[in-house]
């Protein structure tokens, strides 16, 4: 197929993320990857600024990520895991509960951010019934979150600046506290806790778990906010006997500059979701961690079990390219690398800040966000960054990048200085 029938059966017949069919944005046919570079069909190469949407923290066609997947073919690529177990899976559900924070030590494979995120809730919900707590069905989050477009992790999201308002009218029905606004300790004022405080005081008989992107909130605004704030909510929730669920999808394996972001705060949640980097961006995979508590309280009566199994479960090939994935992050020096990119970006987007047009510019680990006063022309800007070499997806009134680790600081220079430069 040629490249422009190509192009022309994906406008009329592709839908891809959040892009109207009538009127799609531009899309770039990528025809190879490899390291942090995204080759396109013309002879182009971009610098890649997203990782894939946070997954592919090692670059792209890593040799030991490659082997890892080959070597799994040759015995299976999947099999069902009701009634079944596998290597992989146990070797993988081990390294999870080694170095994610205690006491979290059940593990439950699932598909995808989304479910994660769904699965938490559920546990949430079927822990408080088998408690006898049947009245305990809502869940409490603070605003500009974003939590995955299935619909309990869209009832979870922001209901006013989110994605999803049209579907207000059937999502369940949450409550939503303000979001801090303080970034670091240092600024923070207890005053911003004021709102989920008063909500949890007046309803904690209702609300079966608080969820909380720990320390960045994503999608919803690559809001970062204060460490305190997180250890007051877990204060609360121990004070109310609420359980906590950390969503950390996307802050998970290192994106911070801590192996997960709730690291911070020094806290520890009752259940976390893993996603995304789980498997170096090869697979679409992840893992919802909780404690014996919970999976014993589920499961107190004989017969109770908890109500979910994916098809693809514990899949054998997503496991051993998590457990490859997982083993690069930590036998690499992935801290060092995540202060080389902080302090980077720092210095890179500083500029940005005396622009008029900016209203911020924010940095944590291999993170990097600034963001316009006003809205950006998309279709148009990611033009300028394509025609610059450089893959950077700007949306709302963002332009942000999180780089593979792997990125040398002469493609992060370029990179950021291109930011600069079409943001100026």
């Amino acid at each position: 197929m040629q490249n422009a029938e190509m192009l022309d059966f994906d406008r009329n017949h592709i839908w891809h993320p959040y892009t109207s069919m009538t009127d799609p944005l531009p899309v770039y046919p990528v025809v190879s990857a490899n390291g942090v570079r995204l080759q396109l069909a013309d002879g182009r190469e971009l610098i890649d600024g997203m990782s894939s949407w946070w997954c592919a923290i090692h670059g792209y066609n890593h040799r030991v990520l490659n082997d890892a997947a080959t070597e799994q073919l040759k015995s299976m690529s999947h099999v069902m895991f009701g009634g079944i177990t596998h290597p992989q899976a146990v070797k993988l559900a081990k390294k999870l509960v080694e170095i994610t924070p205690l006491p979290l030590d059940k593990v439950f494979f699932c598909d995808s951010g989304s479910v994660a995120v769904e699965v938490a809730i559920k546990m949430a919900i079927q822990y408080c019934y088998a408690e006898g707590k049947t009245d305990k069905t809502k869940l409490l989050t603070i605003r500009h979150g974003y939590h995955g477009d299935t619909f309990g992790a869209m009832s979870v999201c922001d209901p006013v600046s989110g994605m999803h308002h049209i579907f207000s009218g059937i999502l369940a029905k949450q409550f939503f506290a303000e979001a801090p606004k303080s970034r670091n300790d240092s600024e923070w004022n207890d005053s911003e806790l004021r709102s989920f405080r008063e909500i949890i005081e007046a309803s904690h008989n209702e609300i079966a778990a608080v969820i909380l992107e720990p320390i960045v909130q994503g999608a919803g605004g690559m809001r970062f906010y204060a460490p305190e704030f997180l250890r007051q909510v877990r204060a609360l929730c121990d004070q109310h006997d609420l359980l906590l669920i950390c969503d950390e999808i996307a802050t998970g394996f290192g994106r911070t500059g801590r192996l997960f972001a709730s690291e911070h705060a020094g806290i520890s949640p009752d259940i976390i979701c893993l996603g995304k980097a789980i498997t170096g961006g090869y697979l679409s995979f992840a893992a919802v961690l909780a404690t014996t508590r919970i999976g014993e309280g589920i499961c107190r009566e004989k017969s109770s079990v908890f109500m979910h199994g994916p098809t693809f479960m514990a899949n054998p090939l997503a496991c051993a390219l998590a457990n490859a994935s997982i083993d690069l992050l930590l036998e690499s020096d992935w801290q060092k690398n995540s202060a080389r990119i902080e302090a980077c970006l720092n210095q890179e987007l500083a500029p940005c800040r005396a622009n008029p047009k900016v209203a911020d510019v924010r940095v944590m680990g291999s993170i990097g966000v600034v963001e316009l006063k006003k809205e950006i022309d998309m279709a148009a800007m990611q033009q300028q960054f394509v025609d610059r070499g450089v893959w950077v997806r700007p949306f709302g009134k963002l332009v942000y990048v999180m780089p593979p680790y792997i990125i040398n600081d002469d493609d992060l220079i370029y990179l950021a200085r291109q930011i600069v430069d079409v943001v100026m």
